[in-house]
């Protein structure tokens, strides 16, 4: 079982920033990927970004330029930096660890105001 505690979450106004973090209960070399998803009221949860365990990211291109995501292996972390917010990046953000099954954080909430 792995347990994840995401920080950073909050409001922020438009063209704001903010910082996720993702620490997860034991060593995040043994995750295959770990990212962040967000879910919107009445909206399905979409990927927003993943880093795999070589380094290599993914980023939805409704973020891209925006977004960044890093991992620090030293403190099984992974990092969503959210730059130029908008009033769309509103949701509930989730972080992902999969190894040989997929684990969730319990979200932090992300609202940016116009």
């Amino acid at each position: 079982q792995v347990q994840l505690v995401e920080s950073g979450g909050g409001l922020v106004q438009a063209g704001g920033s903010l910082r996720l973090s993702c620490t997860a209960s034991r060593s995040i070399f043994s995750a295959n990927f770990m990212g962040w998803h967000r879910q919107a009221p009445g909206k399905q949860r979409d990927l927003v970004a993943s880093i795999s365990s070589s380094g290599s990211t993914n980023i939805a291109d409704s973020v891209k330029g925006r977004f960044t995501i890093s991992r620090d292996n030293a403190k099984n972390t992974v990092y969503l930096q959210m730059n130029s917010l908008k009033p769309e990046d509103t949701a509930v953000y989730y972080c992902r660890y999969t190894d040989y099954r997929t684990y969730w954080g319990q979200g932090t909430q992300v609202t940016v105001s116009s």
